[in-house]
């Protein structure tokens, strides 16, 4: 068995972080890069439509304590964690899916993120919306249904996050997911169908 060469520099399989993932500055470069994607680009411009500007320091990476990718904040943007990221598609990934957050909040006036039925609505649209759940990506977890995959995805990833919410229980989050289930994972906007 012949070994690989190494990789250079800037090529997609390296990476100078140190845990793994990527630099801070590497990130940003793919941040970039998903900038430039029709469904970040297609998002950003119904948030301004939306009246929410997205400024060019809207999406940062930065390097993240817990074992997250991502996240959206009121008021600071969207995060994404440098030291999780392998490759361009991850972080396509984690600014579509935060981008869903943004959109939520802008056309929510009275959103809540302290109300566990809201995060699990908005953590229902940006999991069903986002591509998260494809098969294929359920399909490199480990994760192997054929009927079914994409809204048991969806509801294993609202519990994590939900749960990880400080003002919800896991049975609080439970019950907010399956309350807000139908409303929520029907309401496909901006898209006019699930995409």
């Amino acid at each position: 068995m012949a070994e690989e060469p190494a990789p250079k520099p800037g090529s997609d399989s390296f990476s100078s972080a140190v845990n793994g993932g990527r630099t801070i500055k590497e990130c940003q470069d793919m941040i970039q890069r998903s900038l430039r994607t029709p469904m970040v680009k297609f998002l950003k411009e119904h948030l301004e439509k939306s009246g929410c500007a997205v400024g060019d320091n809207f999406i940062k990476a930065v390097e993240c304590d817990q074992k997250i990718s991502g996240g959206y904040v009121r008021g600071n943007g969207i995060m994404v964690c440098s030291n999780q990221m392998n490759i361009q598609d991850e972080v396509n990934q984690v600014v579509i899916h935060e981008l869903i957050h943004a959109y939520d909040e802008c056309r929510a006036a009275n959103l809540d993120w302290a109300n566990c039925a809201h995060h699990a609505c908005s953590e229902i649209r940006a999991g069903h919306l986002s591509g998260d759940c494809h098969y294929k990506r359920e399909l490199l977890r480990g994760y192997m249904k054929i009927r079914g995959h994409e809204q048991d995805c969806v509801r294993r990833r609202v519990m994590k996050s939900v749960i990880a919410n400080p003002y919800c229980s896991e049975a609080a989050a439970k019950d907010a997911m399956e309350a807000v289930w139908d409303v929520c994972y029907n309401d496909t906007q901006p898209f006019d169908r699930a995409p």
